[in-house]
Parts: C-alpha cells; sequence; structure tokens
C-alpha cells in the first residue's frame, strides 16, 4: 500500500472528497489538455470516411507503425528480423500482409511490457497503468498524456457522443477504484470529484439496505447519466425496483467490463427511463467496441486494426479479438492477442452510414456473481491478486453461502504474507467469509478457450 493509499483510508469522509477532487483536476488536465479537441475533430470526420478512404488511412497508419517498431522497438526489430523482413519491406506493406506477422500474446506483453516493447523514441514523460488482472498478474501499459488525450478522443466521439451525451455532464460512476475502503463501513457509499461533477460510486457495497444512498447521491449531485461496471449497474437497479425506490429519469446509461444482457439492458432502462449503451475496450487502448444511435455495435477502425481468428490463426467472423493500435507509439501493440472473443454481424450495412464493421457480440465477458452474507452481489474481485510475487492467475469460487475457494496457479509457492493478503483482501470486499485455497499448476480453461476468473455454486436469492 502507497502512502498516498494510507493517507487516503485513514482520512475523513470530507478529507476523502477534497483527495479525489485534486486527483480529478490532475486527472481531468492529463486527458482533456493539449490535442485533445483536435483528435476529437480527427474522430468525428473519420466517421464520414468512404471504406476506401477508411483501408487507405488504415495501410498508411499501419506502415508507420511498423516502420517505427522496426527501428525504435528492440522486441518487434528481433522478432521481425527472425522471421525474414527488412526496414523496405513495411514502406510498402498492406492489410492483407498483416498476418506475415507473428502474434503478441498476452503473456508477452507481462514479460517485456516495461522493457523491450517500449520504444526507445518514447515520451519520457508517460507513466505505466496496470490491467485489471483479473486472471492474475496485470499487464503494465505505458500512455503519455498525449497517448490519453487520443484515447479520450475516441470515447468521447464514439461513446458519449453515440448515446447524446458530453463529458461537461454531471455522472456517476461504478468502477474498481475502492473510494470506500471498509467493507463494514457506515454511509455516505461514494465520494464526490468536483471537477468532473463526478459521483464515484463504490461496487464493493452495493446492496438492499445501502441503495437508498446511492440514490441520495445521485440526487444530490444531480447526475446526468450512469457509466461502469455492468453487472453493478445492473444490481442496483435491481435493489432499486426491490426497495420501491424512484431514481431520477437519466439521459443514458454506459455499460462496460461485462456482459451486458437483453433483461440487463431492459431493466436498466426501465430503472432510470433512459437507454443504455454498451462499450467494449481495455486498458491496452487498442481497440474500441461501441454502439451507435441505433444500437450496433461498431468497430471504431481508424484507432486500429482488428482482426479475429480461429484456432488456426484464419480469417473467421466468430473467433480471437486480435488488435493493431494506431494510438500508441511509445508502447506499440501490434496483433495482440487480448483474450477476448468477438463475433461479426451476418449484416454488415450500418444505419449511420458510418465506414465500421458491425460486431454481434463480445463473447466470453460474463463472469458469474458473488454473494455476500449481507447481500452484495459482485463478480469484480482484481484488485485480489496484484502485486502477490509468483502468482500467474487466480479464480474464486463461491461454494457456499460465505464459502470462497480460491484457486491459485503458481509454479513457485505462493509465501504466507502473499495469502494472507489476498484472504484480507476479499474480506475487505465480501466482509466475513470463510476461506479456503488451492494451489494447481494449471486452472483449465472453458470450452471456447477462455479463462473463468468468478464463478459461483449457488443459486442468487
Amino acid at each position: 500500500m502507497t502512502l498516498k493509499d494510507k493517507i487516503y483510508q485513514n482520512s475523513p469522509v470530507l478529507m476523502q472528497n477534497a483527495l479525489v477532487s485534486a486527483y480529478g483536476y490532475w486527472w481531468k488536465k492529463r486527458r482533456y489538455g493539449g490535442a485533445f479537441e483536435d483528435e476529437l475533430y480527427k474522430c468525428k470526420n473519420h466517421e464520414s470516411m468512404t471504406i476506401e478512404a477508411l483501408h487507405e488511412y488504415q495501410t498508411l497508419m499501419l506502415r508507420k507503425l511498423l516502420q517505427h517498431a522496426f527501428q525504435n522497438v528492440p522486441f518487434y526489430s528481433r522478432k521481425y528480423k527472425a522471421a525474414g523482413f527488412i526496414a523496405d519491406d513495411f514502406k510498402r506493406f498492406e492489410l492483407e500482409d498483416l498476418k506475415k506477422l507473428p502474434i503478441l500474446e498476452k503473456e508477452e506483453l507481462r514479460k517485456f511490457g516495461n522493457s523491450t516493447l517500449l520504444s526507445s523514441n518514447r515520451d519520457k514523460m508517460g507513466s505505466f497503468f496496470l490491467s485489471s488482472g483479473s486472471t492474475g498478474t496485470p499487464v503494465q501499459v505505458y500512455l503519455s498524456e498525449f497517448v490519453h488525450q487520443k484515447i479520450m478522443a475516441a470515447y468521447e466521439a464514439r461513446v458519449r457522443n453515440w448515446a447524446g451525451l458530453d463529458r461537461a455532464m454531471a455522472r456517476g460512476m461504478i468502477g474498481g477504484r475502492r473510494v470506500v475502503n471498509d467493507a463494514n463501513a457506515e454511509p455516505p457509499y461514494f465520494r464526490y470529484n468536483i471537477f468532473e461533477k463526478q459521483v464515484y460510486f463504490s461496487a464493493y457495497h452495493i446492496n438492499n439496505r445501502n441503495s437508498e444512498n446511492y440514490l441520495y447521491g445521485m440526487r444530490k449531485h444531480g447526475i446526468a447519466y450512469m457509466s461502469g461496471y455492468a453487472m453493478s449497474n445492473y444490481h442496483l437497479a435491481q435493489f432499486f425496483l426491490e426497495k420501491g425506490l424512484t431514481p431520477p429519469q437519466l439521459k443514458a446509461i454506459l455499460t462496460s467490463s461485462e456482459k451486458l444482457t437483453a433483461p440487463m439492458r431492459l431493466l436498466l432502462n426501465k430503472t432510470y427511463q433512459c437507454e443504455t449503451f454498451d462499450a467494449y475496450s481495455s486498458v491496452e487502448n487498442c481497440g474500441l467496441i461501441s454502439e451507435n444511435e441505433f444500437h450496433q455495435k461498431l468497430i471504431s477502425e481508424d484507432i486500429g486494426i482488428v482482426e479475429v481468428l480461429d484456432e488456426f490463426n484464419n480469417d473467421t467472423t466468430e473467433g480471437a479479438l486480435i488488435s493493431t493500435g494506431f494510438l500508441n507509439f511509445d508502447q506499440p501493440l501490434i496483433r495482440y492477442r487480448i483474450g477476448d472473443f468477438i463475433k461479426l454481424a451476418d449484416q454488415q450495412e450500418t444505419k449511420c452510414k458510418r465506414p465500421f464493421r458491425i460486431v454481434e457480440e463480445v463473447i466470453g465477458r460474463t463472469e458469474d456473481v458473488v454473494l455476500g452474507l449481507d447481500g452484495r452481489k459482485m463478480v469484480r474481485f482484481h484488485s485480489l491478486f496484484l502485486d502477490i510475487k509468483n502468482l500467474q492467475r487466480a479464480q474464486i469460487i463461491q461454494q457456499g453461502d460465505g464459502e470462497i475457494e480460491i484457486i491459485i496457479q503458481a509454479q513457485q509457492p505462493i509465501n504466507k504474507e502473499g495469502i494472507t493478503l489476498i484472504e484480507q483482501r476479499l474480506k475487505s470486499q465480501l466482509g466475513e467469509v470463510n476461506t479456503t485455497f488451492t494451489i494447481v499448476d494449471e486452472i483449465p480453461i472453458t470450452l471456447n478457450g477462455k479463462f473463468k476468473a468468478v464463478i459461483s455454486n449457488i443459486k442468487l436469492r
């Protein structure tokens, strides 16, 4: 735990709000300053491209990226030379040639992400950001302010604006940050970032009893829309209905991180009297899939190339998502296997006339729900496993009420301190539970090739 975390945890609520706002001020300047407006303008212009113009743009960006990677990124220079490429090959590279390049696996990003996968010509003022790490060791992604501004321009144009929203509107957010640390804390279960008009609700205290305080936070700060974890937003809406509470009518709901099912969308729409828009992205930021005004899921093909491959690495319409990102030249991700699967729609004509492919479904983001003894429902447990030495992958299994089994994949032993820390973190999220640990050489994957991080063997109440 960092000194900043300790100061935050031991501060009263008013001070925590001030600290959250101070962070929000810095975060807002980092993401929305500099090149943001120019990049937003480019994103909007790209939406009116023809298919031919988009392919030409992708080709030019791919050549630029590959020449940069070959000259400045040791990982790619070594790999591409070993595959028989020379620098001049990338000056005339075509989109169909991409399949000739080796695939970048997630384990390689974990291993080399802070060394040979970094450009020698990178912005030295960048910072590392961790992925959720729900399957074990998180990946480290290097992002400069400029890259962050490009990412946020794409999010503004393709997520908020398509849903009829903009970044100036007051919003509620349910995400992974532990803004309320104690599992048994008293309300309020939210903190306020004044500079972005953001109410950050705890994902770890959502239950029937606490739902009134969540509603109080929404009304107090006049939020226009909710965003964040799909399951957490859904469970909160469920509790509102169970208690007969009437939340404010919102302009939209923006969901992410977990699979949004049709029943979930229907309940959210009914609860908040608005439409729900789902989006898929990742901390690696080498791809974005988001819903347009007509709820078609579109690939933002100007910020990267998305391939869909079968188990033999051949092109298909349903398979592994392979991304080549155009936004981050400091740590290029070229043909990166992110670990998710998608299915392209049979009908590829967009109602909005934008030149992007339509995705029918993002496959493999569904997790089971773990139930706390006090009724809280959770699916996200990535923070349990951060910085645990030797841990490769972990799985949460609920075997009964208050009975949690943690499966750990590790080639080298996890020390007692690491096990104790995981158990303490789990109880800080779920309250008192009985925890057992099982150490294995390998955790099996599902039939569709996905790893399932959370499993529940009980029936939800």
